[in-house]
């Protein structure tokens, strides 16, 4: 029998003891940049807080033992973790990853390592064949995100991780939608996981931090190399902030889940609504797969208004209860339009192309009673005229 504790109590207590000399219960927020050393290059652990404080260690333990692998590095932000990865890689080299990715991660790609003559091929990640025509002789990193952000659509993680490997390329995976209680990429093969702590394993949009796990010894210390080189490294107030939201990650993820599941639902009966995005539903093409590879669908939904651009944007603006705001995984419930928001860095043909339309719009959905979050959206679509 398996005595590894379950997930919901390694969220509590993995990586983290009380304090051995006062007995404090909660990590202590070790507010310091430099460490005595009791001889020159005799530290007792810890030298220079750029390289490593002991709430980021406890932090970093903490998330490694949420997604099943060995190590954890904790980043001041989701796209300070993407760089190091991306650090990993040399002039020349090819990535391949998904026609739908976050705007953020299609910016640094495009816009920043394309300066560095690094090629990218974005492809329909759901395509396991359309992936592997892809791959090239100079492919050294698949990245993948699953659910995709907006469209939700769901990859297989197990099958495209032995696509990356059979070219000899790494599979990093973007779990921030899905969260390790929900989805742990590394069981089905792949070699990193990336996150933004600032969406549900933080929960409380109070804190911005990024974070990669992986089970390879090797490339964790490259992983490192560049972590502690760049200096995308979060304080220990922010890290302190994120041990605090993982120790209730499982019961908020239950409630997210709840009620995304049962706005899905509610949006699929909308006479304004064309089509509804959560890969819980049976209509979604991923269904199947993602109730293989995923624990339970999550908080994130879109959906498509039969509307123009100025109506889909009444809906977001009118919102009581949902919020207007970028970013997701709060407690509270928040609403965007990607094309104008989130995914405005994409070009628009791009972004027609693959269905992230003016008229999508992408909830996260909180933990607010759902009977508040349904009546929110139906007056909405009334003051926009839509029913």
């Amino acid at each position: 029998m398996d005595d590894e504790p379950r997930i919901e109590t390694r969220a509590i207590h993995a990586g983290q003891e009380p304090d051995p000399e006062t007995g404090a219960l909660m990590t202590p927020i070790y507010a310091n940049s430099t460490y005595e050393q009791d001889g020159p290059g005799d530290h007792r652990g810890f030298e220079y807080s750029r390289t490593g404080n002991p709430t980021r260690s406890d932090l970093e333990a903490n998330l490694a033992a949420l997604e099943g692998g060995e190590y954890g590095r904790a980043f001041s932000s989701g796209m300070g973790s993407i760089n190091t990865v991306l650090n990993l890689l040399s002039a020349g080299d090819h990535v391949v990853t998904s026609d739908d990715v976050y705007g953020g991660t299609h910016r640094i790609f495009t816009q920043v390592y394309e300066e560095y003559d690094l090629e990218f091929s974005f492809v329909d990640t759901t395509d396991v064949e359309a992936v592997r025509e892809a791959m090239r002789e100079a492919t050294e990193l698949l990245w993948l995100e699953t659910p995709t952000n907006p469209l939700m659509r769901v990859v297989d993680i197990a099958a495209l991780s032995a696509v990356a490997h059979d070219h000899d390329a790494l599979c990093a995976v973007d779990n921030t939608f899905a969260t390790p209680y929900l989805q742990r990429p590394l069981e089905h093969g792949a070699d990193i996981v990336s996150h933004s702590l600032t969406k549900y394993l933080g929960g409380h949009s109070d804190v911005v931090g990024g974070a990669l796990v992986t089970d390879d010894e090797a490339l964790d210390e490259r992983l490192g190399f560049y972590q502690n080189s760049v200096g995308a490294t979060p304080g220990p107030f922010d890290c302190f902030l994120v041990l605090r939201g993982t120790k209730t990650l499982p019961v908020r993820m239950d409630r997210h889940c709840a009620n995304a599941k049962h706005l899905a639902a509610w949006l699929q009966g909308q006479a304004c609504v064309d089509r509804v995005y959560y890969p819980g539903l049976e209509s979604h093409p991923q269904h199947d797969l993602a109730a293989r590879q995923m624990d339970d669908f999550g908080g994130m939904l879109s959906f498509e208004l039969d509307a123009t651009l100025e109506e889909a944007s009444t809906v977001v603006s009118e919102t009581e209860v949902f919020t207007l705001a970028e970013s997701l995984g709060g407690v509270e419930s928040l609403i965007e339009q990607p094309a104008a928001m989130t995914h405005a860095a994409i070009p628009p043909a791009e972004r027609e192309a693959i269905g992230l339309t003016d008229g999508l719009i992408r909830a996260s959905v909180g933990i607010e009673h759902v009977d508040d979050l349904e009546r929110d959206l139906e007056q909405a679509f009334e003051t926009a005229g839509l029913v």
